[in-house]
């Protein structure tokens, strides 16, 4: 019996581990052209479909150069290995797959870890409050949505000071819609999905952006005024542009984070320096974002299909001519 060519899986895994690429240029369209909760959405799903084809490819390719190892054969109850042709390229495959994946889990331990560092530091600060709004007698101007059970409003005394009393009201709001949306999760995912795969490290800023907009959308409607909401972003975004956020976590979402300026835009009606694209074409984009994360899928089901056939062919030559007892 045949047992499992190395190079057309090779070939079928290299689709969803070159896709991931394709996938930022997209994202950035999607996000400033369609309304920006169905953006979040497609932005957020798309990055873990592509993160998780990624990663099970990475896994496959593991599996037959690690059929050269006894003890996996002997696992599997192998005769020969999967793999055909040369057993050091098999061999090689394996251990880079197996690099890039541990590689992969290093950084994800590596940022939930430091996410709840910081998420801990930040809520020991806001600790002395039962409120949902917390001061912080900071003079560097800043205002964020803390996640937590429950979840609270960041504002220090210096933001305070730089808005005015109706300004104050759409910061608040905004962050507000960050909490009820639990958007910090979806932040999260997109993360966690960059480090699965580095070319998914360009959906996280049109994702922010989508995010950033639906806070501020939230914000409009509840204050009733667009112009006011447009008002208050933008002397946010001024007071803390010279200013660190020392405080603030990685995770967290605030109102002065994003590109201001094409919010602000949005908000007042205007059009925005980047043309936005027709229905058909954003159509268009939608259904090739769509199809990058179902050929991922596909190639990562058919690869594992094979896979298996491999392993049921390897085991019947086992059967085969193992001696009757």
């Amino acid at each position: 019996m045949s047992r499992l060519s190395s190079l057309p899986l090779l070939l079928s895994l290299l689709l969803p581990l070159v896709l991931p690429f394709l996938a930022g240029p997209v994202c950035r369209v999607l996000a400033t052209s369609l309304p920006p909760r169905r953006a979040i959405w497609l932005l957020v799903c798309s990055a873990a479909g592509l993160a998780a084809g990624s990663t099970a490819a990475l896994a496959l390719l593991v599996v037959p150069g690690a059929t050269h190892l006894r003890p996996v054969a002997a696992l599997g109850h192998l005769l020969t290995p999967l793999a055909s042709g040369s057993p050091g390229v098999a061999v090689v495959i394996t251990a880079v797959a197996a690099a890039l994946l541990a590689a992969a889990g290093a950084l994800l331990l590596r940022d939930a870890h430091g996410w709840w560092r910081q998420l801990r530091q930040a809520r020991l600060l806001a600790a002395g409050s039962r409120s949902e709004l917390v001061v912080l007698d900071e003079e560097h101007p800043d205002a964020y949505a803390l996640p937590g059970r429950p979840g609270r409003i960041v504002i220090t005394s210096g933001m305070l000071r730089a808005l005015t009393g109706e300004e104050r009201e759409v910061v608040l709001a905004h962050e507000r819609a960050h909490l009820r949306g639990r958007h910090h999760l979806l932040v999260a995912v997109v993360e966690l999905a960059a480090r699965c795969h580095p070319g998914l490290r360009a959906v996280r800023e049109p994702l922010r952006y989508a995010l950033e907009r639906s806070a501020d959308e939230s914000a409009a409607r509840a204050v009733g005024d667009r112009r006011l909401t447009a008002r208050a972003i933008g002397r946010a975004a001024l007071a803390t542009r010279t200013s660190p956020a020392r405080h603030r976590p990685g995770i967290t979402l605030a109102a002065t984070t994003g590109p201001v300026p094409l919010r602000v835009a949005a908000l007042l009606g205007q059009p925005a320096r980047t043309r936005v694209p027709s229905a058909p074409r954003r159509l268009a984009t939608v259904t090739l974002l769509a199809c990058l994360v179902v050929a991922s899928a596909g190639a990562s089901f058919r690869a594992a299909d094979n896979l298996h056939t491999g392993i049921e062919v390897a085991q019947g030559e086992i059967g085969e001519f193992a001696p009757t007892p």
